[in-house]
């Protein structure tokens, strides 16, 4: 009995190693590669430290690109979606040792309401997918969760990992992470 147990075990081991999901083997693939991608927007990349962000944001908001978003911590941008709806993006990183790793942006139609089919959550996020691949291209795959009722969008460039989802009603959350300084479960 004890045989059979073990070489049931040793069979179920082997087979879950070997069936890594599509999300973990494009991030091993690039991972290895070595590539290094630092590039987020308006010039703003991994690896700068705080005053460069700032002084960064500060020349944005010069030329009336970016401007103080609803509190201190949060920079507004609106940028020109896909579906020509008017949307408002909120970003602000985290820093680890002074450098910037993390990214969280929201984004938010500026016309939603809670009976319009065309500024639902699903809507913004197709939206949203489509920008990104504007800004980085093809490649975003979508990734369930065991259910099948949660899903995220994904692309994965060398250390650069960049997820899209539904956060809530009316927001649609993207998160941008430098996956040579943490992994995806270690954010803050």
């Amino acid at each position: 009995m004890i045989r059979i147990f073990i070489a049931l075990f040793a069979f179920s081991l082997v087979y879950s190693c070997q069936t890594k999901s599509e999300y973990d083997s494009i991030k091993e693939r690039e991972l290895s590669s070595g590539k290094v991608v630092e590039e987020l927007f308006l010039d703003l990349k991994f690896g700068m430290n705080k005053k460069d962000f700032y002084t960064t944001c500060w020349e944005w908001n010069k030329k009336g690109v970016l401007v103080n978003g609803a509190h201190e911590l949060q920079v507004r941008y609106s940028p020109e979606m896909p579906s020509g709806k008017e949307t408002e993006m909120y970003f602000y990183p985290q820093f680890e040792n002074d450098m910037l790793y993390f990214m969280p942006i929201e984004f938010r139609y500026l016309g939603w309401t809670p009976t319009s089919p065309e500024t639902t959550n699903e809507k913004l996020l197709e939206d949203v997918v489509s920008f990104l691949e504007g800004w980085y291209g093809k490649g975003f795959f979508e990734v369930k969760d065991k259910s099948g009722k949660v899903s995220v969008w994904v692309k994965i460039d060398g250390n650069r990992l960049i997820r899209a989802f539904i956060k809530e009603r009316t927001l649609v959350r993207v998160e941008m992470l430098d996956l040579r300084v943490k992994g995806i479960s270690e954010i803050k």
